[in-house]
Parts: C-alpha cells; structure tokens; sequence
C-alpha cells in the first residue's frame, strides 16, 4: 500500500508501527489487534503526520483498485481510534475535518536501522513475556527476589542445562509447526477458514464493537443469530439489482419474524455489498451465521441460491437452490426462512409462514412494483417517484397491504419534511387512509402501526401514539423501524429507562446504522446523560461523516448542556447555514443550536442574528424551538409567548415539552403546567 525502506518503523506518543511484521505495539510494548485494512489505515495516517488527508485518497490508498463506500473508512478510522485508546470526542491521535478528510497530529519519528530493530525487538520481547502471577506487578518477595537495580544477580546455570532446555523447546515447537501445519492443510481442503480468535472491546450497546483493544475480554457471539448479506444480481442487469436487493430484504424480514432467531438489521447488512469476508461481518454484526446467496431472474422464472454458513468455523451450514414463478415468491420466503432455523436448531413457534407472509401478495406485477418502490424510497429524495410506484402495485392488488403500509410511511416522512407540511391536511388524511388500510387487510402489521403511530405523533394525539407503539411493539420486538419509533416516545413520555433500552436493542441489531446512534443520543440526551449522549452522536458522525449534519447540531446542544462550550461552539460551527445541508430543516437546527450557544458564550449580537435569520428562513413553524432559545435566554414571557404560538400551530415538537431538559427553566410556570396538561401526554 505505501512505500517505506524495509527496515523503518514509525514511533508516535509512545506507540510504534512496524511495516515490514505489519503489527502496532503499544506504549507497554506490547503487541495490539489490528486487521489488515485498519493496519494500512493507520500506516497511511503516520506516513503522512499534520496532514489534510482527502478521504478519497486515503480510501484510494487502502483499497487500490477497488470501488468501496465511505462506510469502510469510517469503520477503519473507528477501529484505529479504539484500539489508539482514542475516547469519543478526544481527537488526540486523529482528527475528522467534516466533508473533507482527516489529520493524524502526533508528532511522529522514524527509526530505521538499528533503532527499529531495538525497538521492534523489546516490543517482541514484552508481547512475549509471561503475563499473570510471572509477569510485571507479581509479588517479589514470595521468591525473595531482589528489587533494587544494584542486586546481585543469580549465579548462572549450567550450560549443559541451558542447551537441554534449548534444544528441548526447539523439539516442542517443531512438533507444534508441523501440527499447525496439518491442520490448516486440513481446514483447506474441507473448505473451512483459519480463523483466529479476537478480542472484543464493549460498546454503547453492551454489544462487541468494530475493533478491539488491548486488555478486552473475549465474547461469545449471541446464539442463533444471523446476518443477510445482499444476494448477488446474476441476471446479467444492472436495472435488475433492485430486484435481488428486495428479495434479500424481504427474507432477512422473513428470518425477523421467527421467535427467538436475532437478524441484524438491513442497514448494517447491506453495507457489506462488496466481496464480504464472513470473518469481518461476524465480527462488526456480532453474529454466528451469514446467510449469502444469489438471484437470477428471467421474466417470470427466477432461480434463487442460498447458502448458510458458521461465521466461526467457515463451514456451510446448510445451502439450495430454488427455481421458482415469480408469484411464488412468498412460499419461497418461508420455505428458506424455514430451512434456516431449522439448520439454526431454531424451535419453530406457531404458524411461521402465517406471519411471514403476512400482508404480502401472490401478483407478480404487484410484487415488482413494491420491490421498485422500496428502492426508490431509500435512494431518491423526490416523494412522488416511490409513492406512484406502491401505488401501482395497489392497482394489480387491492389488498396488498405491505404496499399500503410502505406508501403510508413515505408519504408521512415527505409530509414532515415538506416546509409547508402544517398546512396539508390533506396529506395527513391520505396517511391515515392508506394506514387503517393496511390494519384493515392485515391487522397483525407492524410497519402498519408504525406508519399510523407516526401519523398520531405528529398531529399530537399522542395517547394514540402510544398505542400504536405498544401494538408494533408486541408483534415485532426486533424490528428496527419499530425501536426507533417506540424509543423516542418512552423518552418523551417519560420513560426514560425503556427508552434508553429500546435505543441499545435498536444498536445491538443495526450496529453499523448511524441512525441507530442517533437515537441513541437522542435517548441519553433526554435523560440528560450528556457524555454519554456526547459519545454516541460521535459513533453517529463517524459511521456516516457526510450525511450528521443535523446530528452535529445535536451534539453541540449536548456539549451545551454538559457545560462544554468549547466543544458545543465547535460542533454548531461544524458545517455551513448554506448549500451544503442535505436538507433546509437541517440548516434551522444549526441556527438554533448557533443562538443556544453564543448567548451563553457572552455574544448576544451573533445569538440575535442566528435568531433572527432562523425566524427570517422559517416563519412561525418552528415554533417550540424558539420557545426553547428564549428558555435559555432567560425571558420566560416570550418562551411561553412562543409555546401559545406552537399550540396553536399544532407545532409536533411540543411531543418534547414533558422531558426536554431545554425546557426546565420553565417548568415552575402556572401556564407552562396548564400546556402540558392540554397535550394529555400518557402515563
């Protein structure tokens, strides 16, 4: 990957890498974890030290001649900060300047001839020494062993006992070789992958994360769990990958609904696209089997293989394949769904394929349509391409209610984020058509729920939400839109506890989603566990650097109420009030979190301009959060002014007013209570 004299090694804050053995030792001088792309991460970093490194560069680097996404870098930067001792937000070894790159700013030094050799030999000898009762920190004076650097030493062995004792370990360690030898010939012809073990570091989740350091504890991976990597398209169509795409989601769906089977979420599943090593998706999804396969479509025909293979020994588990009508696509989900747990010693529970087939259809044109409007939902931001798409499939099946459920929760998300979407009721009524639709069809759907509580939440009938939370909540527990969705409302309601749990299972499924530590945050914030909520926006913006600009604003406001002005100033600052925002909604927090911070830094000026450019690009509709800056400016008149203003707006950020820590200044106020009163928050 780079190019350095063999005999070089790079020495940095007491740490040093060594090219040519491709090992990192610590300040203790012993040997730390590192994968290979991770190793050439960090290489690149010290080769180049106090310099903006451009991320397409540093990705060029490290995977020459193969197309990968910004996930992969932001991963290995993950891992390398963890494995450095790097905590969230330190930025002591590297540095993430947004939308541009990164900077590694120690200080580094290269030895070469003999000093690497000095060095990379006592960094051996340490990683070799004994460790335990015999290593450094064991009790002297058990064996009356001399301490002071002036004692005398031991009288010298005999050498005829040292040459018996060398040749006796010389003996051991050929047999051992040849031993190794034999039995990675043998794992090579079974097929299986020599795998070493690893050493996990605990997460936010309480799950295994993406790198290891030094001193962890070993983990043992959950049992029948599983990740479903995207099946490979052989149709020989690029056009057609939406097709393959959908299929590996609709079965990883399947797997979901199967009691006491854990299935990482799509998000972090499909980020393994590109020549996945099953190792490393065990390891970063925290899962003991890997479920591949492919598909190959020709018009109506489609041939399905599906392998399922140990992530710990590389064996297959079990593997077919399946010709098959498209309109049979649904007994096909739970014909695999089904051999897997089988292969899984999964106890079946229940009427399986009832649930997984659920609210689906037997109209291949109508499938088509729906696998077309799941991809133009998650890759286009125009709302009328994926809702006329579900709507075509409605047309060939009338009661397709998955289709109603997915139309109902896009055209909630584009009703939210249209600047106008409080002057829509129209919207809102087709939303809660299409979601009683659905709960009509199949009332046992849990996207069905979500996309109704959704709805409820944000017109503020919020016992209603509620319900409609606990209801997807029974029927899908593992379901990573339905944690999302029911953590925020614990938080806010009150539930600080639940809330905070739902937002670690949502991590522990969907551990490589930045969304899921966003909620995180969100969860912690409210609770007001700042540091740790501070910790977890960071884990947010490293997984996805280029789409946290909202999430920077949101650790800004953490840092604020954590006291860290420094940071909260820095993380408000992060990005332009401009062009470069992927969404204008997201512009207005920054100019909230900017007004929050600069009259607490002392400059009124700069927080009554961001105030005023706020109210100049948004008008009244952001109501509660103008409330929440004269909260914290000290002038509970025009707070609660504001707070009259959001009720009557119907202003949905009002869901916060019963947990919102910006609010506390106010809490004591006669009219404060009576609003919170009037929202009937539930118990």
């Amino acid at each position: 990957m780079s190019a350095v004299s063999g005999a070089e090694v790079f020495a940095f804050e007491g740490f040093s890498l060594d090219p040519r053995q491709r090992r990192l030792f610590g300040p203790d001088g012993r040997s730390l974890p590192l994968s290979g792309r991770a190793f050439d991460t960090l290489l690149y970093l010290v080769e180049h030290p106090n310099q903006l490194i451009d991320k397409q560069a540093l990705m060029k680097a490290v995977w020459p001649n193969v197309i990968v996404e910004d996930n992969n870098l932001n991963q290995n930067i993950l891992i390398v900060r963890r494995v450095l001792g790097e905590s969230p937000g330190e930025h002591r070894f590297i540095v993430t300047v947004p939308g541009r790159g990164f900077r590694f700013v120690p200080a580094v030094r290269r030895l070469d001839g003999a000093s690497a050799a000095w060095a990379t030999s006592k960094a051996t000898e340490a990683s070799l020494a004994p460790t335990g009762a015999n290593a450094i920190g064991r009790e002297p004076a058990a064996r009356g062993e001399a301490t002071s650097s002036t004692a005398p030493a031991p009288a010298p062995a005999p050498v005829r006992r040292r040459r018996l004792a060398t040749l006796t370990l010389i003996a051991v360690l050929a047999v051992a070789a040849l031993l190794t030898g034999v039995y990675a010939l043998w794992r090579e012809r079974s097929g299986a992958t020599v795998t070493g073990a690893r050493r996990e570091a605990p997460s936010l989740s309480g799950t295994p994360e993406n790198g290891a350091r030094a001193g962890a504890t070993a983990f043992t991976r959950p049992p029948h769990s599983i990740a479903v990597l995207p099946f490979v398209n052989l149709s020989g169509d690029k056009e057609q990958e939406y097709f393959s795409d959908g299929l590996t989601e609709e079965l990883l769906n399947s797997l979901a609904h199967i009691d006491g089977l854990q299935v990482a979420a799509r998000t972090s599943s499909f980020s393994f696209r590109e020549h996945p090593d099953i190792e490393d998706v065990a390891h970063k999804l925290n899962v003991g089997t890997v479920l591949q396969g492919s598909v190959r479509r020709s018009g109506r025909t489609i041939r399905v293989t599906a392998q399922l293979v140990n992530a710990v020994t590389g064996f297959h588990l079990w593997s077919k394949t399946y010709d098959r009508d498209l309109g049979d696509v649904l007994r096909l989900q739970t014909e695999i769904a089904t051999a897997v747990a089988e292969a899984l010693k999964v106890t079946l529970l229940g009427d399986v394929a009832a649930k997984i087939e659920l609210g689906g259809t037997r109209d291949s044109a109508a499938f088509d349509a729906y696998l077309r409007g799941l991809r133009l939902a998650r890759v286009s931001y125009r709302c009328r391409e994926p809702i006329d798409t579900f709507s075509k499939a409605i047309e060939r099946d009338p009661n397709y209610a998955l289709a109603y459920a997915m139309r109902a929760l896009v055209r909630w998300d584009c009703t939210v984020y249209s600047p106008d979407y409080l002057q829509q009721p129209s919207s809102a009524n087709a939303v809660r058509v299409d979601a009683e639709r659905a709960i009509e069809l199949a009332p046992d759907l849990p996207e069905a729920y979500v996309a109704m509580g959704n709805l409820e939440q944000g017109v503020l009938n919020l016992s209603a939400a509620d319900h409609a939370c606990t209801r997807a909540l029974a029927l899908a527990p593992r379901n990573d839109q339905v944690l999302y969705y029911c953590s925020g409302l614990a938080v806010w309601f009150g539930r600080g506890g639940a809330g905070i749990t739902l937002a670690r299972r949502a991590v522990a499924i969907d551990p490589l989603n930045a969304r899921s530590y966003r909620a995180l945050g969100d969860a912690l914030r409210f609770t007001r566990r700042y540091n740790e909520a501070t910790a977890a926006y960071q884990h947010s913006i490293a997984l996805d650097p280029e789409h946290s600009d909202y999430v920077y604003s949101l650790l800004g406001v953490s840092y604020y109420l954590a006291g860290n002005l420094s940071e909260a100033q820095a993380s408000c600052e992060a990005r332009p009030d401009s062009g470069f925002l992927s969404h204008e909604a997201h512009r207005d927090v920054f100019l909230w979190c900017r007004a929050l911070i600069y009259q607490k830094l002392g400059r009124q000026e700069s927080a009554s301009a961001a105030m005023r450019r706020l109210v100049e690009l948004s008008g009244d509709a952001p109501a509660y959060q103008y409330a929440e800056i004269h909260a914290q400016w000290g002038d509970h008149a025009k707070a609660l002014e504001w707070l009259d203003t959001a009720m009557r707006l119907r202003d949905p950020g009002l869901e916060y007013l019963k947990t919102d820590p910006l609010m506390d200044p106010l809490r004591k106020e006669p009219r404060f209570r009576a609003i919170e009163r009037e929202l009937k928050f539930p118990d």
